[in-house]
Parts: C-alpha cells; sequence; structure tokens
C-alpha cells in the first residue's frame, strides 16, 4: 500500500487533526506544543481518529518494546477507512524519524510526511502542504487546549508536564536518546517561565519539570544561572502551585537545590535520580559514574538536607556482562537503601548503541526473571516504607472521582502517573485538601 495522494483542502471547514501520542511525558509536552501551533493556524485538534483529516503519531522509540508499540499505531493509523480512501493522511512525528531517518521513509511508505523532533515547530507547514488549507483573516482559530501534558484520569486537568531543556551529551552506552534528541540545550528562562504561566491560567495547580537531564539546566546560558535558580525563582513567582523536579541524574543534586527544597513549602520534596546500577564495573560498562557506596552517601546527604524527602530511582536488570555476584550486588543496594520508589526495566538491546555490541549479551528469558526478582524485592522493600506514612497529615490535591464517586488525588509525595493515588473523603477537583493517612495498599494511600 503506498500512501494516498493528499487533496487540496476544499472543505468547507478547516482540517480537523487527531494527535496520538506514544511514550513519555516529554512526548506529551512536544504533542501539546504541536497542538497549540495547529489551532493558532486554524486547525480543529479535538478530532478522533476516524474522524479526522489529518492523524500525526507522535512516536517513541526509546527502547525496541516503544518502538514496536508506535509502529502499532502508526498501524492503525493507515488502517483507518477516511486513510484507505485517499480522504485523510497520516503524519509520523518525534522520535522514530529522529532515530531511523531515511530508512524509515523507505519502509513506511503508507506515511505522507515525517517530522521529527527537530523538525516538530514546521508542523504547520507540514500540514498546508498536505492539505492545501491556509488560514485566512477573519477565520477563527482552532479550539482551546487543555493543559500540555495533563493525562490524570478523570475529571479536571490539574497537573502539567514543562520542559526545561532537550537532548542529552551523557552518552550512556544503552541509551539512544542523543541520536533522536542531540546535543543538550537549555531553554530559556522566560520560556520557561511563560509555559508555567500559560498552565497556571489554564487551571494546572502542580508543575511538573522535566528533561533529559534536568540537572543540568543553566550550564550552557550566559547567565550563570542553575536548576536551583529556576526552582526558587518560579517558586516564588507561583507561590501556590506546586512544583516537582524529576528525571534528575545523580550529579545534578546540588546542596542550592536541596536547600531551595527545605526552604520552600510548594516545591516537592522529592527527587527521581536514575542510578541505573551500583556494580563499578556495569557502570563503567554503561558509561555513567558512581558506586553502591558513592550512591548510599548521595542518599544520606540528601535526607540530612531534606529529612522528609521521598525518593524515586530507576535501575536496570541483566545489562551485558552482568555477573550473578553484580546481580545481587543490585538486589543487595536495593533491600538497604531507603527508597520509596523504584523502577525496574530489564536491558533492551538497541541497534546502534555501543551496549549493543559488548560482549556476554544475556538472553530476554535471563534478563525478564532479574527484572522480575528486583521488582519484587522493591515492592517488598517499599510497601513497608510507605505504610510508615500512615498517621501522618498530609495535603493532596484532588484530581479525580472513580466510577463509584470515590475521589482521588496525589500527596507531594506522590509524582503524577508513577506513584499511585491517595483517596480523600471530600474536596474539589483541582482543590488541596488536608487530610491523615489511614490505610495503604503497596503504594496507594488512602485519607481519614
Amino acid at each position: 500500500m503506498t500512501a494516498p495522494v493528499p487533496p487540496v483542502w476544499e472543505g468547507a471547514s478547516a482540517p480537523r487533526v487527531s494527535l496520538v501520542t506514544m511514550g513519555c511525558a516529554k512526548n506529551e509536552v512536544d504533542s501539546a506544543a504541536m497542538a497549540r501551533a495547529l489551532a493558532e493556524a486554524g486547525y480543529q485538534v479535538d478530532a478522533p481518529a476516524d474522524k479526522a483529516d489529518v492523524i500525526i503519531v507522535n512516536t517513541c522509540s526509546f527502547i525496541q518494546s516503544a518502538t514496536e508499540e508506535s509502529l502499532e499505531a502508526i498501524f492503525e493509523a493507515v488502517s483507518l477507512p477516511l486513510v484507505t480512501a485517499g480522504r485523510a493522511s497520516v503524519v509520523v512525528a518525534g522520535c522514530m524519524p529522529a532515530r531511523y531517518g531515511d530508512d524509515l521513509e523507505g519502509e513506511l511508505t503508507e506515511a505522507a510526511a515525517f517530522v521529527p523532533c527537530s523538525k516538530e515547530d514546521d508542523i504547520v507547514a507540514v500540514l498546508g502542504s498536505l492539505t492545501g488549507f491556509e488560514l485566512t483573516a477573519g477565520e477563527p482559530a482552532g479550539i482551546a487546549l487543555e493543559p500540555a501534558g495533563s493525562t490524570v484520569p478523570g475529571e479536571g486537568s490539574t497537573f502539567a508536564y514543562v520542559k526545561i531543556s532537550d537532548g542529552c551529551d551523557r552518552l550512556c552506552s544503552y541509551c539512544t536518546i542523543p541520536a533522536i534528541r542531540g546535543r543538550y540545550h537549555s531553554f530559556p528562562f522566560e520560556t520557561i517561565r511563560a509555559d508555567v504561566a500559560r498552565e497556571v491560567d489554564r487551571g494546572a495547580r502542580e508543575i511538573v519539570l522535566i528533561a533529559q537531564d534536568t540537572g543540568r539546566w543553566g550550564q550552557d546560558l550566559p547567565e550563570g544561572r542553575d536548576l536551583a535558580w529556576l526552582v526558587d525563582t518560579l517558586a516564588e513567582a507561583f507561590s501556590d502551585i506546586w512544583l516537582r523536579v524529576m528525571y534528575l541524574q545523580p550529579e545534578g543534586v546540588t546542596d542550592r537545590l536541596l536547600a531551595v527544597m527545605a526552604a520552600r513549602d510548594n516545591v516537592c520534596p522529592y527527587l527521581d535520580i536514575p542510578l541505573q546500577h551500583v556494580s563499578v564495573p556495569i557502570l563503567r560498562a554503561m558509561n555513567r559514574a558512581g558506586s553502591a557506596e558513592k550512591f548510599a552517601a548521595l542518599i544520606g546527604r540528601i535526607r540530612a538536607a531534606v529529612p522528609d524527602i521521598t525518593l524515586r530511582t530507576t535501575l536496570i536488570a541483566g545489562f551485558p556482562g552482568e555477573t550473578e555476584e553484580q546481580f545481587e550486588a543490585l538486589c543487595d543496594f536495593v533491600a538497604e537503601a531507603p527508597f520509596d520508589y523504584i523502577g525496574v526495566f530489564p536491558y533492551s538491546r538497541e541497534e546502534g548503541t555501543a551496549a549493543a555490541e559488548l560482549p556476554d549479551q544475556r538472553d530476554e528469558d535471563e534478563k525478564a526473571e532479574r527484572a522480575q526478582i528486583l521488582r519484587d524485592l522493591a515492592d517488598a522493600v517499599c510497601g513497608p516504607r510507605i505504610a510508615e506514612r500512615i498517621g501522618r497529615p498530609m495535603a493532596v490535591l484532588v484530581e479525580g472521582a472513580e466510577e463509584d464517586g470515590q475521589l482521588f488525588g496525589r500527596a507531594q509525595c506522590q509524582a503524577p502517573e508513577v506513584d499511585g493515588v491517595t483517596y480523600v473523603s471530600d474536596g474539589a477537583i483541582g482543590t488541596v485538601v488536608d487530610t491523615v493517612i489511614a490505610d495503604t495498599l503497596l503504594y496507594e494511600m488512602e485519607g481519614a
């Protein structure tokens, strides 16, 4: 099947666009930015995929499983009746075009256009070339949009992701991000502040600052500003909004940042620090620094500065060359380290990365088995830590309601989408209510 030749737009109203977003929160932000640009250009961006004139699939290609899921979404889109009839077009955007380039275009001939991450700012021009649509003077702009990145289930849009930088220079041996996103670059403070203000105006009560490497923010800017300055400045400017920092590499945990967290009530005392492993040889093979001892010291320094802080990390099991002893050392670290949440992933062998060429690759079954052992251990360790919150008063941002009417939200110790929710007895959606934790069930909490 070949891509249909898109017709010149002759519709009575503006073309309808559907955005299908795969992958992480950073892709959610990118999709929202494309949607805003298209809405401002006059496109209708609220269409379901089966009724759209253009379907944009914003792909993820960080690991093989994400690529496969993105391909499924693309194949589903190109199989829709309007597309097969030549009355709608499919645009493949994001990580897959960035990672695979011309090879992807040669394979996915059903798609009408490919827009890599670096070209997403050109989305209006791309759709203009596909549809022939041009916004004429006096025409209404596109629909109003919900806050970028707000994907909380239920009613309301209570949080928003705001990207503070893009790209990465770390060159971890297993990671495809530098090839997909390019070199690291900070976004200017003025841009970030405007993004935060826009999301707050649209109803977000929590702003989650994200990037591939949040701790490096400001290092390439001339003002001499850093992440601590950014968080402190935003916390002061938006004093009634929660701020949260995600994806902070160990080197980015500075005393200045910890001091800001300790001093500002609206900065969530929460850090997501991906360690990936604790064995020095494995970390070196990953092109990362650290050790079990150094990470333990880092955790101690953090908790000394912010005693009530919540800590999350991510770990990789089954990296090439990982011995049984090294895996056991990782398990021992998890058993002893006081993390509240731990994400575990089996190593994914990614074409084009240095780690893909390393000897002693583990088979899929062994990687999956080790990952599951580590997940079970993490649950056994983290569950009791969550239970220690019983009896503690907490502020909860109410986010929605279950089908039976049960209200739920999140405390500052719970990041969106990954750390569970807190059930509460009352409160309006989008407000912060005070409660006392009465019970927990693994990662879920229940207010009195």
